[in-house]
């Protein structure tokens, strides 16, 4: 499908609606057919046409045909409708017209707004914004029960102040993207309904929360050492912990196809087991309800001794995808946690010399397994020593403490002799002080 670009005097200058073809994709969750008009207003504050481009990579996801974007140039936004009430009425005539039924905004909007494009538009159209598709998504993605619970306790945060606005849109769409997750019933319920529902989730959260603090506590005190690997949404962080893992995790070239971390054993080189962790993927203007619901899920990759920062090489907003997750990270709190830039895709020769100005620390392929030796040697390297080798003579009757170092690190070399087992190990820096009588010394 094609959108014809049209051109106006002055400020405006726009994408304007082209002809559409027939849909073919249903919403999951509802009988009406999700075709969908992108609407971005451009005042300058961020790369309009990047985030349009995204914002229609995750309507698809949603399960929407985006029939057309429109895109207009303004000074400041409108303050009852964002965008300006001419393009506002060409879109009602382009929705009319193509049988669209969806509108979605790459702003957030206010309860007023909402109310106000959903007037004028008229019957039959539904008004979201940007926040709410994401939200959409996560609520059709999240499979635990703390992962649903965060995606409700988001999307009633975020629709309780915009209930006024939202009452007559939503009857409209009758069901379909932007109302999954806590349902139609609640978001028509009184506020204070609401209130007690966002009350009691904060209270399962809460609980889920300390049992998380005590895993974490009790990884803390057995030392095991965590890796998080964080970045954009597809870039490829699922297939990167099943290659080096074999997790088993859902990888699939979709955005937010991982909501739940997912943690496995990692065997390093130099004999140390690390735990990886998979966690959800990012995006650029992240809603600040995901930030604040997920806070428990991402502080995994807060308190990680490690963080590898995933991009992929063959997008053009590399670069980009790089500056979103360090900023996350930052909101986050993690400032001095080290950080490994690993650039994926490099079975895709062509983009090779592009990677080459992106300056990360190693390059990969995910899904080929390329690279991923030196990977393991730069997180070995990054990561505080936790072994030491050490060439050891333990008489026989020490085979407890033989198999606790073997255990707990790597044996090197060994050789039984008169006197005992000769051995070089990596010793872990916990055991040391067991061992420490029987070193070698050369």
């Amino acid at each position: 499908m094609k959108d014809r670009t049209d051109r106006t005097d002055g400020a405006d200058r726009a994408d304007r609606p082209g002809k559409a073809e027939p849909a073919a994709v249903p919403a999951a969750g509802s009988d009406t057919l999700q075709r969908a008009v992108l609407v971005s207003v451009d005042i300058g504050a961020y790369d309009a046409e990047v985030s349009l481009a995204e914002l229609s990579e995750l309507a698809r996801t949603a399960g929407a045909e985006v029939l057309a974007t429109v895109s207009q140039k303004r000074q400041g936004y409108d303050r009852a409708t964002l965008i300006g009430s001419g393009r506002l009425e060409e879109i009602k005539e382009f929705a009319e017209a193509n049988e669209a039924n969806l509108l979605i905004f790459d702003h957030e909007l206010s309860a007023s707004q909402i109310r106000n494009i959903a007037d004028k538009v008229g019957e039959g159209v539904a008004v979201i914004d940007r926040t709410m598709l994401i939200l959409d998504i996560f609520a059709k993605r999240a499979h635990t029960h703390e992962g649903r619970l965060q995606v409700e306790l988001a999307q009633l945060r975020y629709r309780l102040p915009r209930l006024a606005g939202q009452g007559k849109a939503l009857s409209r769409l009758g069901g379909g993207i932007g109302t999954r997750g806590p349902g139609e019933t609640k978001l028509e319920s009184d506020r204070r309904h609401i209130r007690r529902r966002i009350e009691a989730l904060e209270a399962q959260l809460a609980k889920l929360e300390n049992h998380r603090k005590h895993l974490r506590a009790r990884r803390k005190k057995d030392e095991v050492t965590t890796v998080a690997i964080v970045g954009y949404t597809n870039v490829g962080k699922s297939t990167l912990l099943n290659t080096l893992t074999d997790a088993g995790v859902l990888a699939e070239d979709m955005l937010f196809a991982t909501l739940d971390p997912t943690a496995r054993a990692l065997a390093l080189p130099d004999g140390r087991q690390v735990m990886l962790i998979d966690t959800v993927g990012l995006v650029r203007r992240l809603p600040h309800q995901l930030v604040r619901a997920f806070h428990s899920t991402l502080e995994e990759a807060a308190l990680a001794d490690l963080l590898l920062v995933l991009c992929d090489i063959s997008s053009p907003d590399a670069e980009e995808q790089i500056a979103v997750t360090k900023d996350v990270m930052r909101e986050l709190g993690v400032t001095d946690t080290p950080m490994l830039t690993v650039l994926n895709q490099s079975d895709k020769t062509e983009y090779l010399a592009a990677a080459e100005e992106l300056h990360g620390d190693v390059l990969i392929s995910a899904k080929t397994g390329q690279g991923l030796e030196a990977l393991l040697a730069k997180i070995a390297e990054a990561l505080p020593p936790t072994h030491t080798e050490m060439t050891l003579l333990l008489p026989y009757r020490e085979s407890g403490l033989l198999a606790e170092i073997r255990g707990t690190g790597k044996i090197l070399s060994e050789a039984y002799e008169e006197d005992g087992t000769r051995v070089t190990a990596l010793v872990d820096h916990r055991i040391r002080h067991k061992a420490e009588p029987y070193r070698v010394r050369k």
